[in-house]
């Protein structure tokens, strides 16, 4: 059987860091009412860049074909989305008077992947989607507001200067960690 649904292309995940305990410490209405926020903060930044596969919980699972992708454009991307995150968490905090203690991390892949439908839902499947959300559950970030590019993401780049001067760790079994804020 030959599947000529399969792309190649990026996978960024925007995941909250601290969800679980807001969850458990927050009302219910309040909660998701932040959330709701939260995501469609970070969707309308997003601005059609990335198409959504599936929003879980507290975090969205976004993918764009793409065969040549830009570093640059993806760095700037992620930026501008861990800013808006930032400020709508101060806006929430203030509007509610409440303290909202969550970050925004990111996973940056590269790889295939084919896509299919159930009913009106289009799920993505593959080794790089597993791969991904194995990148969520790493023990390598020293903090919680940071971008994981990929070893295959980073393979697979064009244009990789720097866009902000901050630090890169390089993990060889990984990729590399940006961190939003310095590392102490």
């Amino acid at each position: 059987m030959k599947n000529t649904n399969i792309h190649e292309g990026i996978i960024l995940i925007p995941d909250f860091s601290g969800f679980t305990e807001f969850v458990f410490n927050t009302k219910l209405y309040t909660g998701e009412y932040i959330v709701r926020q939260l995501l469609s903060t970070l969707i309308d930044v997003n601005d059609q860049y990335f198409e959504i596969s599936e929003i879980e919980g507290d975090a969205i699972l976004f993918y764009r074909y793409d065969s040549h992708p830009s570093y640059q454009n993806i760095s700037i991307m992620l930026w501008k989305m861990r800013n808006a995150f930032n400020q709508k968490i101060k806006e929430l905090e203030k509007e509610l008077s409440i303290s909202i203690d969550m970050s925004l991390k990111f996973i940056v892949h590269y790889g295939k992947f084919s896509q299919y439908s159930i009913g009106n839902f289009k799920k993505l499947y593959g080794k790089t989607i597993v791969e991904a959300h194995q990148m969520l559950k790493n023990g390598f970030a020293e903090q919680p507001s940071y971008a994981l590019f990929s070893n295959s993401f980073l393979e697979n780049t064009i244009n990789r200067k720097p866009e902000f001067n901050v630090p890169e760790y390089h993990l060889s079994e990984v990729g590399m960690i940006h961190y939003f804020e310095s590392v102490s």
